[in-house]
């Protein structure tokens, strides 16, 4: 067996140990809220609650995943999921007549879900632009692109919810296929889609590439500018998407809603092994990070913690998970260091035996 055989090996039982703790964590969370409030956590109606409420966090989780990746950030996650929900609103609430039915009642809809998302690929492509195109830093452009979009939202609508759909299109938010709630469907198909791009496709292999060395990447000749376009516009593609989920289930669209999506989507990121200088992640490690959250969030509202006591758990938790990453990285890196050295001289005195 070759040096870098038996170093692939021992990597893959590294991430697999630290796929076994974040399932222990999520079997923690889920337990000890089953424990304190068994008759309302472990019910049928809370569990359907919790399959439809989370979906919604998954795919803007999901978005900021792939921006991690390639060692950057998107803060305009929910500005823009917030935005295309208020262009969706408008459609059914200024330009749809009221006696519309049948085959006009579904172009209507297909309309709506069309401005949805283009207004998720044109905000991720101002994001692109700026970031790939001028040069900013992520954090510095999203944060900025956040307050734009959440601004153009705020005087549009005046500050006001946009209510009022029609039932067809509330069915996405609020109804089910057999036992799985529509919104878990769309947040299972994402992740599968953003899992296959990510494990299939040259465009994924670049990714991890730019985030592991953005330097390396370009003198190995890939195109790193227009890796990262598309990688933002694919998250606000993914961001348009969460906001029709969003005014769907709650029948509501509002500038500032689910402010504090973007520190959960970073908590939840992080949580599943995420790298935040980039280069690694996973869909499955985000699935299970935003289970657990959930859990942990619902647990919280039965137990009627405030929302502010939440805000404060949630970031002592994103502070923990970040410094034992760390940790646990540069003990890594160390061990790897070790390892390479110590392999090498196994494959040697196997060559010599022989």
């Amino acid at each position: 067996m070759s040096i870098g055989e038996r170093l692939h090996l021992r990597d893959f039982v590294n991430r697999d140990d630290n796929l076994v703790r974040l399932i222990v964590i999520c079997v923690v969370v889920f337990l000890t809220m089953a424990v304190l409030n068994p008759d309302r956590f472990i019910s049928t109606l809370n569990i359907d609650s919790m399959a439809n409420q989370f979906p919604e966090l998954g795919i803007l989780t999901l978005g900021v995943m792939l921006a991690m990746i390639t060692g950057g950030i998107d803060l305009s996650v929910v500005g823009i999921a917030n935005l295309a929900g208020i262009f969706v609103a408008f459609v059914f609430t200024k330009v749809m007549p009221a006696e519309a039915a049948g085959t006009a009642l579904a172009g209507y809809l297909a309309l709506a879900l069309a401005v949805a998302v283009l207004t998720g690929l044109a905000a991720g492509a101002i994001n692109s632009f700026l970031i790939a195109g001028v040069g900013i830093p992520p954090i510095l452009a999203t944060l900025g692109t956040m307050q734009l979009f959440t601004g153009i939202a705020i005087v549009i609508t005046k500050g006001y919810a946009v209510v009022g759909y029609p039932e067809a299109f509330l069915l996405i938010g609020n109804s089910s296929l057999w036992i799985f709630p529509i919104p878990f469907l769309v947040f299972v198909a994402c992740a599968l889609g953003v899992g296959v791009l990510l494990g299939r496709t040259q465009f994924g292999i670049n990714l991890y590439m730019i985030g592991t060395n953005s330097r390396a990447a370009i003198f190995a000749g890939l195109e790193t500018r227009k890796t990262l376009f598309k990688s933002y516009v694919l998250t606000g593609l993914l961001s348009g998407i969460a906001g029709v989920v969003m005014i769907a289930r709650t029948n509501s669209a509002k500038a500032d809603y689910g402010e504090s999506y973007v520190l959960q989507a970073v908590l939840v990121s992080v949580l599943g092994g995420v790298n935040p200088a980039g280069g690694f992640g996973t869909v499955l490690g985000v699935t299970i990070a935003v289970l657990s959250l959930q859990f942990l969030s619902s647990g919280f509202n039965m137990l009627r913690f405030s929302n502010f006591a939440k805000e404060f758990t949630w970031g002592v938790f994103l502070l923990a998970i970040m410094t034992l990453n760390h940790v646990q990285n540069r003990r890594t890196s160390r061990h790897r260091a070790v390892r390479v050295e110590t392999t090498a001289q196994e494959v040697g005195n196997e060559e010599v035996h022989q």
